[in-house]
This record gives C-alpha cells, structure tokens and sequence, in this order.
C-alpha cells in the first residue's frame, strides 16, 4: 500500500516541469494505490467572482460572501469543488477528509453559502489536480514535490502569493535552501 497522503499538501518544488503547477500548493482531497485527487489552493482566477458564477447557475443569492474561485488544476475545468470545514455535509454528496476538511461537489452548497449558510470556511475551485496509480509518488521521488501535514490557515488563508512559502515553513524549509535540481546519494 502506498503511502496514504490524503489531507495533505503537496508543495511544488523549484523547476516543476508543468508551468501549471509552478509555485503551486495542492491540498490532496484522497489518495490511494488508484491514484490521487487534488486541489491547488494558491492559484485565483480572476473571473467569474462568486456572485457572478452563483448567478450563471440560476442561484438566488441573499448574502453571497467574496468566497476565493481559484484553478483547481487541469482536469475538468468547468467543474466546481467547495473545500471547506467539515462542519458541513452529509453522508451524500460531501467527501469526509482526514484532519477536519470535507470536499463537496454540489450545487446545494453553493445554494447554501449564497444563502448566509453552508461551511464555516470555504474555498471554490474548478478543475482539479489528477494522477494515475503511481504516478504522483513517481513524481515525488523525481523531486517534483514535498509534502507536508496540511494546515486550514494556509488552505482557508486570503494571502494567495504566500501559501506556496507558508506551507514550505511548515516544514522549517526556506525557498532559499531549495534547488531544482535531484540529487542522489
């Protein structure tokens, strides 16, 4: 069984390959021998804002908060995931994630946040981050990621340009001790 990396983050190390993931911070929302599923947090996009997406889906919004929309990674990009406290969801519709986060897919928790309800803390992404059975632990050992214990002050945080740093100071590391390049002892 692989390493289970679920509820943490994945930091992109200097010289990522894919410009996507450049500086990116990825909230891993499950990982198991059939690969992973992830969420970059650092990463906003500019539009739609929340009001304005809310509003192409038909919801009637009563108290819509300024919730972050950020590019969730490559895959499905038009599809949209609230990460938020677990707080909120049932045993349907919401994924339970270990260390107190939970991942819905539906619309009734945007209907619920454009209400004044739903999650206590919430971010929104479209698209995601996707890889197959043994792929991200083979792009971890080529030195394309650190992981760390995630930390809902960086995932739920408003400093976008500081999470890629915040989440490396989880670890004691500086992005100046860092290189791009794998060494092998």
């Amino acid at each position: 069984m692989t390493t289970d990396l679920t509820g943490q983050f994945l930091i992109a190390m200097p010289g990522m390959g894919d410009p996507r993931f450049s500086g990116a911070v990825v909230f891993l929302c499950e990982h198991s021998n059939d690969g992973a599923m992830g969420l970059i947090i650092n990463k906003p996009i500019p539009e739609p804002s929340f009001a304005e997406l809310i509003a192409q889906l038909g919801i009637e919004a009563i108290a819509p908060p300024a919730l972050p929309i950020l590019f969730g990674g490559p895959v499905e990009t038009a599809r949209g995931f609230v990460l938020h406290s677990d707080d909120y969801g049932g045993e349907t519709g919401t994924l339970k994630i270990v260390g107190g986060y939970g991942m819905t897919a539906t619309l009734d928790v945007l209907e619920d946040i454009a209400h004044g309800g739903g999650p206590e803390r919430a971010m929104m992404a479209l698209g995601y981050a996707g890889w197959g059975p043994g792929q991200l632990e083979a792009e971890i050992a080529a030195n394309g990621w650190l992981n760390c214990k995630a930390d809902p002050e960086i995932v739920f945080g408003d400093n976008m340009d500081g999470k890629w740093e915040a989440a490396l100071g989880v670890l004691g590391v500086s992005p100046l001790m860092l290189s791009a390049e794998a060494g092998r002892a």
